[in-house]
C-alpha cells in the first residue's frame, strides 16, 4: 500500500483525496496533506480521521509522514516542492503544469536526475483518454502517412470573473504565471506534442485581458511549423460560449477528427503525394472512405494516472507520463508567449533566458489582490479537458 501525501487540498486536490476516499485506487492510502488555508485543514481534520495534517507543504515533505507526495499547488511551488521532495527520498507525482517557466523545471528534472530510484510523474489524465490513445497509435504506425496539418479549436474552457476572481493567486503574472495556456490547456499542449511532436517555430497572438478583467492571457491564437513541413494552429479562451473542442490532425492518407469525443478517420484509398503526381485530372480528389474509429473505451483520467504510480512504485507498471516530460508542453506555452510578447517568430527551444527576463518584468508590476477562501467543485470539468 503507498503511502502518499497531497501538498494542497483545494480544488484539485480535493478531487485527488475524493478519488482515494472512493476505493478507486486500491493500492494508495492517504497518510498526510498539508493546505496554507485553515479552512481546508478544518475540512481535512472532518473528513480525513488519522490522517496527519500541515500548513506547508516543506512540512509534510519532511515528516516522515509518507513515501509519496502528490503536488497540487499554485504553479510556481510544483518545482521547488518536487525538488525538495525527492532529497527527502519521496516519490513524486506533480500536478500540470509542471511549472511556470522552463528553467524552473530543469532544475526539477535535474533533481529527479538525482535520485534515479525515485518515481517521477506528472498528472497528464488525459493521455488516458482512450480517444486519444487510439490517435497516437494510428500516426506512430503511419497509418495517416506523413504529418501535413494540425489544427485545433478548443474554445469550450469557458470561466467567469467569478472564477477568476475566487484566488488571490489566480490570473496574477506573480501568482500563477499566466492565463489560460498555464491553467486550463497544459493538457491540449501535451497532447499536442506527444502526438505531433514538438513544432520548431511558433508565431503567437495572446490577448491579456479581452474578456475578463485580468492581467493575463484569456484569448490566444497560435500558428507553428514543424520538422517536415508540416503546419498547426492552436486556438483557445476562456471566453467563449458554448465553445468548441475540434482537433483534426492531416497526414498524406487521410485526416483524423476528434470531436464530441468521437475520433473519425477520413481514409483516402491512395497516398495524396503519391495521387498529386499521377492523376491525369486537374480536380479529383482520391477516394476517401469516412470510418468511425473504435476504441477500447477506457478513459480513468486521474484515478488511472494515480495508479499507474502506485504501480511504478511497486515495480512493473509503467507510468502514464514521465515527469521529465511535463518540460514538453511548457517549452510550448512557453513560446507562444514569448513570441507574443515581443512580437517575433519564436524558435524552439526558446530563449530560456529571455522568458524568464521577461516574465519577472510581468510580476514585477504584477496587481495585488485579496486572498479569499473559496473552494470549487471541479468535477464536472474532467470529460475530454480538466482544470
Amino acid at each position: 500500500m503507498l503511502k502518499l501525501g497531497i501538498i494542497g487540498v483545494g480544488n484539485i486536490g480535493s478531487s485527488h483525496v475524493n478519488n482515494v476516499r472512493s476505493g478507486s485506487c486500491p493500492e494508495v492510502v492517504i497518510t498526510a496533506v498539508a493546505d496554507r488555508r485553515e479552512s481546508r485543514r478544518a475540512w481535512a481534520r472532518e473528513n480525513l480521521p488519522g490522517v496527519q495534517i500541515f500548513n506547508e507543504g516543506s512540512e509534510l515533505i519532511a515528516s516522515g509522514a509518507c513515501e509519496a507526495v502528490l503536488i497540487a499547488t499554485p504553479h510556481y511551488q510544483h518545482p521547488t516542492l518536487a525538488v525538495e521532495a525527492f532529497r527527502h527520498g519521496l516519490h513524486v507525482l506533480c500536478e500540470k503544469p509542471a511549472g511556470v517557466y522552463t528553467l524552473q523545471v530543469r532544475e526539477m528534472i535535474a533533481a529527479a536526475d538525482e535520485h534515479p530510484e525515485l518515481v517521477f510523474g506528472m498528472m497528464f489524465n488525459q493521455r488516458t483518454n482512450c480517444v486519444y490513445r487510439r490517435m497516437k497509435e494510428m500516426i506512430d504506425s503511419g497509418e495517416i502517412g506523413t504529418l501535413k496539418r494540425m489544427s485545433w479549436i478548443v474554445t469550450d474552457w469557458y470561466r467567469t470573473q467569478f472564477y477568476y476572481d475566487s484566488g488571490a493567486w489566480r490570473a496574477t503574472w506573480a501568482g500563477e504565471g499566466g492565463g489560460v495556456l498555464l491553467n486550463q490547456c497544459p493538457h491540449q499542449l501535451d497532447l499536442l506534442q506527444w502526438l505531433c511532436g514538438l513544432p520548431e517555430t511558433v508565431h503567437a497572438f495572446c490577448h491579456e485581458g479581452k474578456w475578463h478583467d485580468v492581467e493575463v492571457e484569456d484569448d490566444v491564437t497560435a500558428y507553428m511549423t514543424f520538422p517536415g513541413g508540416a503546419t498547426g494552429v492552436f486556438i483557445t479562451t476562456t471566453g467563449d460560449a458554448p465553445g468548441t473542442n475540434r482537433l483534426e490532425i492531416t497526414g498524406t492518407k487521410g485526416k483524423l477528427v476528434c470531436e464530441h469525443d468521437v475520433l473519425t478517420f477520413e481514409k483516402l484509398a491512395v497516398d495524396e503525394r503519391e495521387w498529386c503526381v499521377t492523376c491525369k485530372e486537374g480536380f479529383r480528389k482520391p477516394d476517401c472512405e469516412r470510418i468511425t474509429v473504435e476504441t477500447d473505451g477506457k478513459n480513468p483520467q486521474h484515478v488511472g494516472v494515480l495508479n499507474a504510480f502506485a504501480g511504478a512504485i511497486a515495480g512493473g507498471q509503467p507510468l502514464v507520463a514521465d515527469g521529465r516530460e511535463g518540460i514538453n508542453g511548457l517549452m510550448l506555452s512557453n513560446a507562444m508567449h514569448l513570441s507574443a510578447w515581443t512580437g517575433e517568430t519564436v524558435s524552439l527551444p526558446i530563449d530560456e533566458e529571455k522568458f524568464y527576463r521577461l516574465l519577472m518584468e510581468r510580476c514585477a508590476t504584477s496587481r495585488h489582490k485579496e486572498e479569499t477562501d473559496v473552494t470549487m467543485d471541479t468535477s464536472g470539468s474532467y470529460g475530454s479537458k480538466v482544470k
